[in-house]
């Protein structure tokens, strides 16, 4: 055994020895990789071929045992399988080319931002956007095709004006509800925009739209909702069926469009902005600016204003200038300071709780201007506060009497004429004619002096039998009631029942305030400044009340100086023009200041004319130097203009002046106050007035008169207008339209009409055209002018009268419709798809979303925007229903824009109102109802009323 095994081992290392002599050492390595080969050979040989058994095996399994296969899969397979044929879109939409082309970008830019950036991760395939294409050109197709069957005029003229007035009342009644549940503490924004929504609640009835204008998640819902619908309406059934095409066409419109659209606009900064915009052109206004700060109660925009001016005055202050250049600058640093300083005051007042009104202020706090009665009897705004209080004291039939005599006193003047220029032409109406005057007359004389008249004015009696002899024994005349009236002018001016109670009364602070001559004395400064003296303003003076500084003229012991000390050229936006300074001392028993104002020549000029036209007597006495057409800007020239405007101001102040004309003082003082000033009418309405006065001054006389007249009396008075000649003919049938039988502006209506909307008390059987009844709307509402009595109102609705037809006559209606045919024309559908399509794809690339601009830039703005829209206001708006009345309702409009969920909500009350125009035959009303019937405040007024509790009393 063990020789063999020798044997074995002895041949195999033979073998080994001869196999590496032979084949070399690396023929162990090829050895091994031949047998891995054959292995892995024949491994792959028994794979393939039991594959190939299996397949044929399970393919006699599938035909024997299972059932057919469906013939639409194998077809989808091969639909699939075949090359992209190209679709062909009809590019047209609107059949306006210039309207179907920024369309068709804008669904360019939307397919691609929107869709492609995540579908071409998914396929190559174009087929499903082009499909996607197709359906919304459809839809935009009979969008178009919808729109242009519908007449969009009643939609823009009433409907979107009663959207608005609604949406205002409404914002109104919220304040005056926060207002009346606390009047120290001031609501917050939360609370306004919560109790905006139950007021909806109580004057909708059914619908509120609270949760979509507050919860960003039912906002996205809703939206979802509707274009749903909307899709439903517009895309054909096949389309529409098709899920996954209208989720995705409706996630475009409403997350993609939409959503971002309602966001852009419902923005209060970006309302802000865009109304700078708008009145781009007029420039901001000192006087404006400032009163916007004292009456601001936003500490937030008083700290950004007080911020940005302590920025400013470090940069003046760093400047190293000198000559004319220093004097501009100090100028500019003393109006920052005493910016500066308001904005500090005001700030304290409002942290400390101390705000207080100040109209209560001034009530009790001593002298206050006076203003004269027969000015008061002649000025709209004054005299309704004025009847305001006779009503109140029993005196107003005293002054009724008044206004009816003045009245018959024109139409008597006017009826003499007419007949007078009869009998020359031969025709003979004497006795009828004077008929009717000595029916108007008797009438006058039974409404308010017979022993039956009730209220009787009570007068001497040797008087009231002295024209009862007149009246039966002669004919009548224009002044037959003349000393009866002057005898109830001084009764009304010396009682102390009336006139002098009157100014003691809150009805006449609040009658200055409208008439812009009550200052805030709260603002009257103290010496307790900066460390710098104010050159242009000292501290206070610039807020001096107007009555402080009319006392001149009944306080002997203040006096008032001023000159004026330096004059020079500016240039504000190409227009060069001379200023004058004007050095103003005002002296007093406990008090010794001086401010400058600055005037240019056509101030003076413009001051010149009212006080002549006001005191008569002035006219010759008071001489201001003439203009200059050429060369007026040569120094040796404003030298001279200089020397003779001191003359005229020195001549104007002085005692003996101001004694003789009482009433002067106010003029002047409101000219020497350091402001902007604000003048009355251009040279061309001056002249303008020569002709008009005579008409204006008869139409408003008879006015105030015939509303206090009988019925019998007004007939009678009617009948004389009916004899005129053809001008008069005319000029009766507009008092006879305008006096006689105007309508209220609010319909009595059988609920409150302050808990419905606001096109429920339009009466659309009342004669008037379309932008009268919007342009009374809005002021009714925009100046809550149902608090104001009824003899305003309708004075309001014949001015606005007058000037519809002055501006455009008959044709008004038919410009109206013109104007609508123009807003909805394809250039300017066009114009607005491409404002579209630039603000959200500005150079056709996706907009950025804009970063929120900083908390102080935004409330700069607001007082920006607040400060151009109390300018631009027109003197006339504030003659006729009160300075005070005007800011209050401009500054509330303003501030409605100022809370998102409540602009949110407008936006939306426009867009319900646009869908149910577009489709009215569907029940788009019966939708928004549904839609937004999981309101938390509807489920509340539900409940409320079903245990029967009054909505008002409600306690939130």
């Amino acid at each position: 055994m063990q020789q063999a095994s020798l044997s074995i081992w002895g041949w195999g290392s033979l073998g080994v020895v001869l196999f590496l002599v032979t084949f070399g050492p690396f023929a162990i390595f090829y050895f091994a990789f031949y047998v891995l080969c054959f292995v892995g050979g024949g491994f792959v040989v028994t794979l393939l071929f039991g594959k190939t058994n299996s397949e044929k095996y399970l393919e006699q399994c599938e035909h024997s045992f299972l059932p057919p296969t469906s013939t639409g899969i194998p077809k989808c397979l091969e639909e699939m399988r075949r090359e992209g044929r190209m679709i062909k879109i009809d590019r047209r939409l609107t059949g306006a080319n210039i309207i179907d082309e920024p369309l068709q970008q804008v669904i360019q830019f939307s397919l691609r931002d929107y869709v492609q950036y995540w579908y071409y991760t998914l396929s190559d395939d174009e087929s499903f956007l082009l499909e996607i294409r197709q359906t919304l050109q459809n839809a935009l197709i009979q969008f178009s095709t919808r729109s242009k069957e519908i007449d969009w005029q009643p939609y823009f003229t009433t409907r979107i004006v009663d959207d608005f007035g609604t949406h205002l009342r409404v914002f109104r009644k919220a304040q005056q509800k926060i207002t009346e549940k606390d009047e120290q503490a001031k609501g917050s924004a939360e609370d306004l925009v919560e109790t905006f929504f139950e007021v909806e609640v109580e004057m909708e009835k059914e619908t509120c739209r609270d949760l979509v204008c507050t919860s960003p998640r039912e906002e996205e819902g809703f939206l979802r909702d509707l274009c749903e619908v909307l899709l439903y309406l517009l895309l054909p059934p096949g389309d529409f069926q098709n899920k996954i095409m209208r989720y995705f066409v409706r996630e475009i419109l409403a997350r993609g469009v939409l959503l971002p659209l309602i966001n852009q606009l419902s923005d209060p900064d970006y309302i802000n902005q865009y109304v700078i915009w708008m009145i781009r052109d007029s420039n901001c206004n000192y006087e404006a600016f400032m009163n916007i700060i004292k009456l601001s109660d936003n500490v937030g925009e008083l700290e950004a204003v007080r911020d940005k001016a302590v920025e400013e005055l470090q940069y003046l202050r760093s400047l190293d200038t000198a000559g004319d250049d220093i004097n501009t600058i100090k100028n500019q640093i003393n109006s920052l300071l005493f910016v500066k300083k308001v904005c500090d005051s005001r700030i304290q007042r409002l942290q400390s709780g101390k705000e207080i009104d100040t109209v209560k202020l001034a009530a009790h706090f001593g002298k206050l201007c006076t203003v004269p009665l027969d000015s008061i009897l002649v000025d709209n705004v004054a005299l309704q506060f004025f009847m305001d209080y006779m009503q109140q004291t029993g005196g107003q039939a005293h002054l009724f009497f008044w206004m009816t005599v003045e009245g018959y006193r024109v139409t008597a003047q006017q009826q003499l004429e007419v007949l007078l220029s009869r009998q020359r032409d031969g025709r003979q109406q004497t006795s009828q004619t004077k008929g009717l005057l000595r029916a108007a007359a008797v009438g006058i004389y039974e409404q308010y002096l017979s022993e039956k008249a009730s209220p009787r004015v009570h007068i001497d009696d040797y008087l009231v039998a002295k024209l009862a002899d007149t009246l039966n024994h002669e004919d009548p005349t224009p002044e037959i009631f003349d000393d009866i009236q002057r005898k109830v002018y001084d009764l009304m001016l010396r009682d102390e029942r009336f006139y002098p109670s009157f100014k003691q009364n809150v009805l006449y602070v609040r009658m200055l305030a409208e008439l812009d001559m009550l200052k805030d004395p709260s603002f009257r400064g103290s010496d307790d400044g900066d460390g710098e003296s104010f050159n242009r303003s000292p501290t206070g003076s610039i807020n001096l009340s107007l009555d402080d500084l009319s006392s001149v003229s009944s306080d002997d012991s203040v006096q008032l100086h001023a000159y004026i000390s330096d004059t020079g050229v500016c240039n504000d936006h190409g227009k060069t023009y001379a200023l004058y300074a004007i050095t103003v001392h005002r002296r007093g028993p406990n008090s010794d200041e001086i401010w400058k104002t600055y005037r240019r020549y056509s101030d003076f000029h413009d001051f010149h004319m009212r006080i002549t036209e006001q005191f008569e007597n002035l006219s010759s006495i008071l001489k201001l130097p003439g203009k200059k057409t050429f060369n007026n800007m040569d120094r040796d020239f404003l030298e001279k203009r200089k020397k003779d405007l001191n003359a005229y101001l020195q001549l104007l102040l002085t005692p003996e002046m101001m004694k003789a004309s009482p009433a002067l003082a106010p003029y002047v003082c409101d000219f020497l106050e350091n402001k902007a000033y604000s003048k009355g009418k251009g040279d061309f309405a001056r002249k303008m007035d020569t002709f008009v006065n005579p008409l204006r001054n008869s139409m408003r006389n008879v006015s105030n008169a015939v509303k206090s007249l009988p019925d019998s009396l007004a007939e009678g008075m009617t009948k004389m207008s009916d004899n005129m000649g053809k001008m008069s003919e005319r000029l009766g049938q507009d008092i006879k339209q305008s006096f006689f039988k105007v309508p209220p502006l609010i319909q009595k209506t059988d609920s409150d009409p302050e808990h419905c909307r606001v096109s429920a008390q339009l009466d659309d059987n009342v004669d008037d055209n379309i932008p009268l009844r919007v342009m009374l709307l809005l002021m009714d509402e925009v100046f809550d002018l149902k608090e104001r009595n009824q003899w305003l109102r309708r004075n309001i609705k014949n001015l606005l009268q007058q000037l519809i037809r002055a501006a455009y006559g008959d044709t008004i209606n038919r410009k109206i419709v013109d104007h609508v045919d123009w807003m909805t024309s394809p250039e300017q559908v066009a114009d607005s798809v491409k404002r579209f399509r630039d603000a959200f794809w500005p150079n056709g690339i996706l907009a950025e979303t804009v970063p929120c601009r900083d908390k102080a830039i935004r409330m700069r703005t607001r007082v920006a925007g607040k400060t151009k829209l109390l300018e631009i206001m027109p003197d006339e708006l504030k003659h006729i229903i009160g300075a005070e009345t005007t800011r209050k309702g401009i500054l509330r409009v303003f501030e409605m824009f100022q809370h998102n969920q409540l602009n949110k909500r407008m936006v939306y009350v426009f867009l319900e109102g646009f869908l149910e125009t577009l489709f009215p035959q569907y029940k788009f009303r019966d939708l928004f109802n549904k839609l937004h019937s999981r309101s938390k405040q509807m489920r509340k007024y539900k409940q409320r009323l079903q245990t029967g509790q009054p909505p008002s009393l409600q306690k939130r």
